[in-house]
């Protein structure tokens, strides 16, 4: 039984994006939820979830599935990596997917609001990253609450929490972030200034 952690500022999160074979996408998602049973047994867990790819997604992004890993420090993250469990998972795995497969590890929110234009070594202050966190969590939240709620409303507290939790994360991962980081990326990243 994974062990209930609670989140903090040096917790880790890994997507790994793959491409897997055509016709063996059943057999992939089976495979990938015995890695997160396997990674859930592990000191440090915080959840594990895969993403689907869109079902009109284009030729290049079509077959392509992500798995995000979370841990509460980069120590408890090495002893997954490095652990024979995760081996053999991968070892599974293999069969279903194309050779090269694409991991990013990134810690804490910061990563919603990464952007090309700004240099690697000067991430945004962290107040700016609440600021921008809280400006994109509470009108997705809202609407969630009135859109999705309601449909879950005959449900135990824990697995509606689980669901509109995942849906938030998703959400502002692939859609309300990263149209937040352009649209106030002056405020995240101010142009130096000139002190000459």
């Amino acid at each position: 039984m994974a062990t209930a952690v609670h989140p903090s500022a040096s917790a880790v999160t890994v997507l790994v994006s793959r491409r897997v074979k055509p016709g063996h996408e059943a057999e992939f998602m089976q495979a990938a939820d015995a890695m997160t049973a396997a990674a859930s047994r592990f000191a440090g867990y915080l959840g594990g979830h895969l993403v689907r790819p869109e079902a009109d997604a284009d030729e290049q992004e079509h077959n392509l599935f992500h798995t995000v890993f979370a841990f509460d420090n980069p120590a408890h993250l090495q002893a997954w990596q490095t652990s024979p469990e995760r081996m053999r998972c991968l070892e599974a795995m293999a069969a279903h997917t194309f050779s090269s497969s694409k991991l990013r590890e990134v810690s804490g929110l910061g990563h919603w609001f990464a952007t090309a234009g700004a240099p690697a070594h000067q991430p945004p202050p962290r107040w700016k990253v609440a600021v921008v966190t809280w400006l994109g969590i509470c009108p997705t939240v809202f609407m969630l609450f009135l859109v999705v709620a309601p449909w879950l409303e005959r449900w135990p507290l824990l697995p509606r929490v689980m669901v509109i939790t995942a849906l938030v994360v998703l959400i502002m991962t692939w859609v309300v972030a990263p149209r937040l980081t352009a649209w106030l990326k002056p405020f995240l990243y101010p142009p130096a200034r000139d002190n000459t």
